[in-house]
């Protein structure tokens, strides 16, 4: 699996990551069932999650609650991405 991986394009021409680095990686783990590993390395990935699964169930049966639910996890995961992103060059 982790031949397949994408690199960072980012971190590869400008030598530091981007936001979305570590992202594969705890999809990754989160599927091996490693939840505290994939939390530690991309903290966004529980509410990215979320904001997937609300999306689809919001695809197959279309809801006022889950757009209302799609726009609350898509503020919680650019939150999160942007504080974790933050907190990692302090």
């Amino acid at each position: 699996m982790k031949e397949f991986m994408l690199p960072c394009l980012n971190k590869k021409f400008f030598g530091f990551e981007c936001p979305g680095c570590g992202g594969q990686r705890a999809f990754i783990f989160l599927i091996k069932g490693e939840f505290s590993q994939a939390f530690i390395l991309y903290p966004a990935i529980y509410p990215l999650v979320i904001l997937a699964s609300v999306v689809l169930l919001n695809m197959i049966s279309p809801s006022k609650i889950y757009e209302k639910l799609t726009t609350f996890f898509a503020v919680i995961s650019v939150a999160t991405i942007l504080i974790s992103y933050i907190l990692k060059f302090l």
